[in-house]
């Protein structure tokens, strides 16, 4: 596995961070009640931040220094007082605020997960499904602490900031400017440092998005690893991909800690400065003690906010990267979607027609060129060609997974592209090669076909394919728990259960995709019969291999260079010696 083939997909939609976070922002206006309350006790608590300085200069010139106990103790009862319904109220707007992003957080993985449920195979057939992962799970992950702290850190601290500049103005101007003189030096130094820290944030985003995708790829074909030992290979794929995002992350961290750095510079130039113009220009005579105290408090009141505005602004950096790769996707529309003014598709009868369909999974190369063939309602067909010559494409284009270039697929005489896709496909059933099993009993898998069918339906589902026999022979019968993929069934078992699945949603136009090749041939003539009973009077197309499953067939398409290259009965293929003639001959050569 090259490391190459993980590198797709970094090349995510640049977008502003100051365009991504306010969008990000909006989620929390459905809470805008919980919001506000949020609001009210930050501005309470700000607001005795604010003044406790000011209680501390008064204490000190109007009570200590005249030595006014009785005054000081009062003073100290009331600044006690306001400070513990501060921390109270902190606590509060903490705890509501962290109930808030969760449920934010909630909001945004449910949309996305929606959003991704509705977009087209186009999409996944680009993606690897790690990557996806991860922008469900990892980068939704990585916003919580930005919402959360948008409103409990970003909001007060910048109005503590402007405040203590307008109390520190007002309450003497050249000891203001001096504090405050390291200020043009502190932005000068912010901006070139968060320049560095974003690009090096999104690189770190993207190195772990292609880790996330290599672990999940790597697990799910665990067994093809381990039998053709790529053990070495695959660890040193890992190592590279974890060095890759482990090398990003010590380079964004190591520019966020400049941050810190450069505040603690400019805090310190701004401090020496406030007491070198107190001292040495105005004089120690002309500014009282509790205004010196008071002033050296707002300056650590500044400059603190400052710091953490800056700790701020590097969360706002990852999650405005892992914001971005989630609205790419929210953002990303399936091209296969219902027409404004399509209709539900009536119950189907079956007859379908292709009217010349051209179609290419991309715009270079077309994979089908002026298809035509028309089918009767109950035809069984069967399609046998090379590999890639396009049978699976022509039952995808049938169930309108992809939407074709030109031509019509007409079924009773009605465009698909005129009718809801969900009316089309739920009157479809596809049984494909590789048929997923989902975690849990054996029951709830083969009711996954029609959840409102009954009991009695779904156990004669499963007797039509002969599954009913293998199941019960188990010590929990249909209440047997499976893991996701059924690795406790053998492959013919597992095929089974999804026949059964598929044959209890009573679909009236069938596809079979390879779906008896994980079958034994003595379990394959078994079901036979039950599979001739359940496609009795319903269309049903039949990709096939072994060509000694499709003798019943009513027709054979012989798919081959973009087109269908021959069609007729078995009997009349074999007797025509083309090129079904030579598929069957080499076969059984």
């Amino acid at each position: 596995m090259a490391i190459n083939s993980y590198k797709q997909d970094e090349a995510a939609v640049k977008k502003s961070k100051f365009a991504t976070i306010p969008r990000l922002f909006k989620y929390l206006l459905r809470y805008k009640g919980r919001v506000f309350l949020v609001l009210l006790l930050m501005a309470f608590g700000t607001v005795i931040d604010l003044i406790n300085p000011l209680i501390m200069e008064k204490a000190v010139d109007n009570y200590i220094v005249p030595g006014d106990i009785p005054g000081l103790i009062k003073i100290v009862i009331i600044f006690a007082t306001l400070n513990i319904l501060m921390i109270l109220a902190i606590k509060f707007r903490m705890l509501i605020m962290a109930k808030t992003s969760n449920k934010v957080i909630q909001d945004i993985r449910q949309q996305l997960y929606d959003h991704i449920q509705k977009l087209d195979l186009k999409f996944f057939d680009s993606r690897p499904s790690g990557k996806i992962l991860a922008r469900i799970i990892g980068d939704t992950n990585s916003l919580k602490d930005i919402i959360e702290n948008a409103v409990t850190t970003f909001i007060p601290n910048l109005i503590t900031v402007v405040a203590v500049m307008a109390i520190m103005f007002a309450k003497n101007v050249k000891l203001a400017l001096a504090a405050l003189c390291s200020l043009p030096l502190l932005i000068v130094g912010v901006f070139l440092i968060s320049i560095k820290a974003e690009k090096y944030w999104k690189a770190k985003r993207q190195k772990s998005s292609n880790m996330n995708a290599f672990i999940n790829e790597d697990l799910s074909g665990i067994k093809i690893i381990q039998s053709f030992r790529a053990e070495t290979e695959t660890d040193k794929t890992f190592q590279e991909l974890v060095w890759a995002d482990r090398k990003e992350f010590l380079n964004a961290v190591r520019w966020c800690d400049a941050f810190g750095s450069w505040i603690d510079l400019c805090w310190s130039v701004g401090t020496m400065a406030l007491y070198l113009v107190g001292i040495k220009i105005l004089g120690i005579d002309n500014v009282s003690i509790g205004t010196y105290i008071a002033f050296g408090s707002y300056v650590g009141m500044f400059w603190q906010p400052i710091m953490n505005l800056s700790n701020f602004y590097n969360q706002a950096i990852n999650a405005a990267s892992g914001a971005e790769r989630i609205f790419e996707i929210i953002d990303t529309q399936p091209t296969v979607v219902n027409h404004p003014d399509a209709k539900p598709m009536p119950p189907i009868k079956g007859d379908v027609n292709f009217c010349k369909v051209t179609f290419g999974y991309d715009n270079e190369t077309d994979v089908l060129s002026d298809v035509s063939f028309n089918v009767n309602a109950g035809e069984t067909i069967a399609l046998v060609g090379p590999t890639g010559a396009g049978k699976s494409t022509i039952v995808n284009l049938l169930s309108r997974f992809y939407d074709i270039k030109s031509g019509q697929i007409l079924i009773d005489g009605k465009d698909i592209r005129e009718v809801t896709i969900d009316s089309l496909r739920t009157q479809m059933g596809i049984m494909t090669q590789d048929n997923y099993i989902f975690s849990g009993t054996i029951r709830e898998n083969i009711m996954y076909g029609r959840l409102d069918a009954s009991e009695e339906e779904m156990i004669e589902a499963a007797k039509a394919v002969h599954a009913d026999d293998f199941i019960r022979e188990l010590e929990k019968g249909y209440d047997t728990k499976l893991t996701a993929r059924g690795g406790e069934l053998s492959n013919g078992q597992r095929q089974l259960v999804a026949f059964a699945r598929t044959m209890l949603s009573a679909p009236r136009i069938l596809i079979l995709d390879e779906a008896t090749s994980s079958i034994d041939t003595k379990t394959e003539l078994m079901i036979q019969k039950g599979i001739a009973s359940i496609l009795k009077n319903r269309t049903s197309f039949v990709i096939a291999h072994r060509l000694s499953t499709i003798q019943n067939a009513d027709r054979i398409f012989v798919i081959d260079d973009g087109g269908i290259v021959e069609s007729g009965t078995p009997a009349e293929l074999m007797a025509k010696k083309g090129a079904y003639y030579n598929l069957y001959q080499k076969q059984f050569a």
